[in-house]
């Protein structure tokens, strides 16, 4: 069961998509789950890292490669735990421009990973909402199983409520559309 406070944390990112500009809770939804995912891969290579130490054994895992990407980038600057820590700016150059493209090629061709990550797009629009979601993102506690099945239950909740509550924008196409049908049918 999610506290008090994780739903206020999560209440607060959800504020800071609407504010900053992403209002459509699908989207909103989406880029909360790639940053966790994103989150999640670090954590994975850190506990990977720490067993390697602990053993003094070589990385028989490795979630981020070793070396440069092909934009002469860090691999290690891909990791949550780095471009945090970076300024606003960079750190949205570095999740749009390589964070996003790593994580639409992880896996290699035809894995069940990159077809489902085929499509992975980073929409969050100014290097200031970035740094304030990956911030508040990275306060929510995310040790616990039961905590994050909970977490995207209360997300899903947001999503269901927003429906309701009209809060999903009608695209001006479709706005445009039923207004010349109108005008067409009542002429």
């Amino acid at each position: 069961m999610l506290t008090g406070e994780i739903r206020s944390q999560v209440d607060s990112i959800w504020n800071a998509f609407w504010s900053g500009g992403i209002a459509n809770p699908l989207e909103v939804m989406e880029q909360i789950t790639y940053l966790l995912f994103i989150r999640r891969l670090d954590d994975a290579h850190t506990l990977e890292e720490s067993k390697s130490l602990l053993l003094k054994i070589p990385m028989t895992s490795r979630v981020f490669p070793a070396g440069m990407n092909e934009k002469g980038r860090p691999y290690d600057d891909l990791r949550w735990s780095r471009f945090k820590n970076f300024a606003p700016s960079e750190m949205h150059t570095v999740v749009g421009e390589h964070v996003f493209p790593f994580l639409r090629t992880m896996g290699g061709d035809g894995s069940t990973y990159a077809h489902h990550m085929r499509d992975a797009r980073f929409t969050i629009p100014t290097p200031s909402l970035l740094a304030k979601v990956v911030d508040m993102l990275d306060k929510v506690p995310m040790e616990d199983r039961d905590t994050k099945g909970d977490l995207y239950e209360y997300i899903l909740g947001k999503i269901a409520s927003a429906g309701q509550n009209g809060q999903f924008r009608t695209p001006r196409h479709l706005i445009q559309l039923i207004v010349d049908f109108h005008a067409e049918v009542t002429h």
